[in-house]
């Protein structure tokens, strides 16, 4: 069978209709890696699109409208394949999701499965997520805010490249209201130790743990597969969970 050609600015394959959604700037913290998806990831974007997908490009959103209630709002960037962000909706239905990714693979893979579920309390943008925080998300109107083992850049000259930098952070902060969880886990220790130097430092955030110390892993983050193969390996993986004051 012939392969689809590869755009190589998005990674993306040229005759998918469905498209990363971005705006230009010098500094990215993810890099689009070009994927193969599969013929379910494809068509659940044909399927399912409709029903979960949110455009960057149509502006500022009301979750009231969006998921037709009164509900707290979890935003979580960067949810990868989907599967932890899939069980977290459907084991707190009470409370409605909206999740951040630029992979196509992983945004289809997670559309395909809440539509399977018949899911109602999840949507997604495919979009920068700073574009998205900046464009679409209202300041304070997020209950909680996730973000789970981001790309650790852990080539020194590359660490400028992490999305966890004071700016970031700041404007988190403000999409937060008075009261919500700020969490973010990584296995990398180095990238750790600078995630809890700068949310320390924020004044808007207080360190649920105390300051200069990791959280335990909270109940509502689910344990991935390959955390559970790093821990019988020894390796570490650190919790951050602060509240906005």
């Amino acid at each position: 069978m012939q392969e689809e050609p590869i755009n190589e600015q998005t990674g993306e394959e040229e005759d998918f209709p469905y498209r990363t959604e971005f705006k230009k700037k010098s500094i990215r913290s993810y890099v689009i890696r070009a994927g193969r998806m599969t013929e379910g990831q494809r068509r659940a974007f044909d399927n399912y699109w409709g029903s979960y997908g949110l455009s960057l490009f149509n502006g500022s959103i009301d979750p009231k409208e969006v998921f037709g209630r009164e509900a707290p709002v979890v935003l979580e960037i960067g949810f990868g394949m989907g599967d932890s962000l899939l069980e977290m909706a459907t084991a707190e239905q009470d409370k409605d999701f909206i999740g951040i990714e630029v992979h196509p693979p992983g945004v289809g893979r997670l559309i395909n499965n809440a539509g399977k579920e018949e899911l109602k309390n999840l949507r997604v943008y495919m979009a920068d997520a700073v574009d998205v925080l900046n464009d679409c998300i209202s300041d304070g109107s997020l209950d909680r805010f996730q973000l789970y083992f981001p790309d650790p850049w852990h080539k020194k000259k590359h660490q400028k490249r992490r999305i966890v930098q004071p700016e970031f952070v700041k404007l988190l902060c403000n999409k937060l209201k008075p009261g919500g969880l700020m969490h973010m886990a990584t296995d990398w220790e180095n990238y750790a130790e600078q995630m809890l130097e700068v949310l320390d430092a924020e004044s808007m955030l207080e360190n649920t743990a105390g300051k200069g110390n990791y959280a335990p892993r909270p109940e509502f983050r689910p344990q991935t597969k390959f955390e559970r193969r790093g821990e019988r390996l020894g390796h570490g993986v650190w919790d951050l969970l602060y509240r906005r004051r």
